[in-house]
């Protein structure tokens, strides 16, 4: 067993719900074993500015249930890249922060650093593993689409709330005898849309993986309503794009490691059906609800268990790995193995064949 005395959390990238309770989990069984816990402020910006806390059984109490992070977290921030704001002439300027980041970590006589995380944040954790700081990662994305893992903490719970929204615009969109799509989040995966839909029992699914015809979605809407059903329901990724398109970009965030935020593909889509068919369609997007609020039970359970193990990792002498869960076991892999990777939906996922099963369409 590795002697550990001191260790430090930071949470990075998007909220979720669960990250308290990974905290939690790595906190409290640290403390257990009489090792000192130092919470890093605001991501690698605390790691970099030196903006610390000290985490006892207080502090770590009362967490469980509380969505976000108690720590706070930033997806703008890279030790490798950070943003001092802009020159005479407007041109951006960055640091190499490295060395900062490990001048924290010397000045607080940190033993491991524990990354709660997705890809990007993995990534940016690149530089410090090769500058020789022992690193553990566990991961989190409502997304759900780091490689190495089957769930992600924040998964399940922005599945539950995707699935609401698209059962109450059931009620609506019969009434009026509308298409009702509904925008969600996932990046360029289509994991979290894809759960929800089939959850909802959305008559149209369109994920990134699968690119989409309009043609062929107007003409099965119309179908719909010329039969007993009337009105449609279409499950949208922000990443999802026709055949012979790209994914929509909403905004791009200068001096952030990821700049690209998608959005508006579901407005797109409702105007074209309403253009082809005469269809009254509505657009809902749900945005950053679906990373709001209490975490399900199922990711209290996840993000205690990822945590617990990841310490583990640590007293094994396991550094610079990732937990993850692997066909219902955890396993741990190099930390790097998850940077700038994301697993996306395959085509014969279990889950695009029982939604097709039902006749749903994908637009393909």
């Amino acid at each position: 067993m590795t002697m550990i005395q001191r260790i430090g959390i930071l949470t990075g990238g998007g909220d979720c719900p669960g990250l308290n309770a990974a905290i939690r989990g790595i906190g409290k069984a640290a403390l257990f074993h009489d090792t000192e816990v130092i919470g890093i402020c605001d991501g690698y910006q605390g790691l970099i500015e030196n903006r610390t806390k000290k985490l006892t059984v207080p502090e770590l109490s009362g967490i469980l249930t509380r969505g976000g992070t108690i720590l706070g977290t930033n997806n703008r921030c890279s030790p490798e890249k950070y943003y001092l704001g802009k020159d005479e002439a407007g041109n951006a300027i960055y640091e190499n922060a490295v060395e900062r980041c490990l001048a924290t970590v010397k000045e607080h006589k940190l033993d491991v650093l524990f990354v709660i995380g997705g890809d990007g944040t993995f990534s940016c954790t690149k530089p410090l593993v090769e500058a020789g700081l022992p690193c553990i990662g566990v991961p989190k994305t409502i997304d759900n689409d780091i490689f190495g893992t089957d769930l992600t903490i924040g998964f399940t719970t922005a599945t539950r709330i995707g699935t609401m929204a698209l059962d109450r615009l059931h009620s609506t969109g019969d009434s009026h005898h509308r298409v009702m799509v509904c925008e969600l989040m996932g990046r360029n995966a289509g994991w979290l849309t894809l759960a929800s839909g089939l959850a909802s029992g959305s008559d149209v699914i369109l994920i990134p993986e699968i690119p989409f015809c309009i043609d062929k979605i107007s003409a099965f809407v119309e179908e719909r309503r010329n039969a007993h059903s009337g009105f449609s329901i279409i499950a949208c990724a922000e990443g999802a794009h026709a055949i012979d398109g790209a994914p929509v970009v909403s905004q791009i965030i200068e001096g952030s490691p990821d700049p690209i935020r998608l959005g508006g593909i579901g407005r797109q889509i409702a105007f074209a059906i309403e253009e082809r068919t005469g269809i009254e369609s509505r657009t809902t997007t749900l945005g950053h609800i679906q990373r709001g609020g209490e975490p399900s039970a199922t990711d209290r359970v996840l993000a205690t268990t990822f945590g617990t193990a990841a310490f583990e990792l640590a007293l094994d002498g396991q550094f610079n790995t990732m937990i993850g869960l692997v066909d219902g076991h955890m396993q741990a892999q190099n930390i790097l193995e998850a940077a700038n990777k994301q697993r996306l939906v395959p085509h014969d996922s279990r889950f695009i064949r029982a939604a097709r099963a039902m006749h749903t369409c994908f637009g393909d």
